[in-house]
């Protein structure tokens, strides 16, 4: 078991080192200002320094993220489901979710603040909106790839539509719905993050958005790196949790999971 952790998690490691230590070796001969490209010491140094403030704002851009990725899963399923029952529906409608996935956020995150005021609310909404696509077109994808020779044993057997949804076109659609959860994971982060660039907060603590927001105003660049990190901590902490998730659902049944 050790071995086999070691021999996934050994080259990575040996990469991120080697990457680290050329970052450091280059700014420093190259005498680099701190407030252009901070070395990975001044990073690490601030972050340890400021650990309960990057904690508290992770903290609070995770919990909109959650939020809206929570919405976005669920709302998602619903809608893939209503999608999938009806071919003229998917067609009069299915153009229609494209617009979430082109829509630029940055522009819509100021009619949110409008909306819902500035603060948690509209972030949440603007982690919703991102994430959500993703989940809509791959459960739709999956429901849509059952096999039709298994419809037809439903069929022949006298399921009724909530029969064959429950015990034959979710179970097929599984794999691609944790492929699209896995995808809005990391997507929620980021809209929760574009949504506290406009919304900001109106109460509790600052996430990360603003951490960064008030880095960069304040020239402060090692903050701004931790921040950055601490954001892309947060994304793989929630897109591990979907994915552990996802393999003990799958790991008995589908091929997919197996090796995990």
């Amino acid at each position: 078991m050790n071995r086999d952790l070691l021999r996934q998690a050994g080259p990575p490691l040996v990469a991120l080192v080697v990457l680290l230590g050329l970052w450091e070796g280059t700014v420093r001969l190259l005498e680099v200002p701190g407030w252009l490209v901070p070395p990975p010491s001044a990073i690490l140094k601030v972050g340890a320094q400021e650990a309960s403030s990057l904690l508290g704002a992770a903290v609070t851009t995770g919990s909109s993220a959650l939020v809206g990725f929570g919405l976005s899963a669920g709302l998602g399923v619903l809608v893939a489901i209503l999608l999938a029952s009806s071919r003229l529906l998917e067609r009069a409608l299915y153009p229609y979710t494209l617009f979430l996935q082109t829509v630029p956020i940055v522009a819509v995150a100021p009619l949110l603040v409008l909306w819902f005021g500035p603060g948690s609310r509209a972030v949440a909404v603007s982690s919703f909106i991102v994430s959500l696509f993703p989940v809509i077109a791959n459960t739709l994808t999956g429901l849509r790839s059952v096999e039709p020779a298994l419809r037809d044993m439903f069929r022949l057997y006298g399921a009724r539509r909530l029969a064959t949804l429950w015990k034959l076109e979710l179970p097929a659609a599984m794999p691609h719905l944790f492929t699209g959860l896995r995808i809005a994971s990391g997507l929620s982060v980021i809209g929760a993050i574009v949504g506290e660039f406009v919304a900001g907060f109106s109460e509790g603590a600052a996430g990360l958005g603003i951490l960064v927001l008030s880095a960069y105003r304040q020239l402060r660049t090692d903050l701004l790196f931790a921040a950055v990190l601490a954001a892309s901590g947060l994304g793989l902490v929630l897109f591990g949790a979907v994915s552990l998730i996802g393999a003990r659902l799958l790991r008995h049944w589908h091929p997919s999971a197996s090796g995990l």
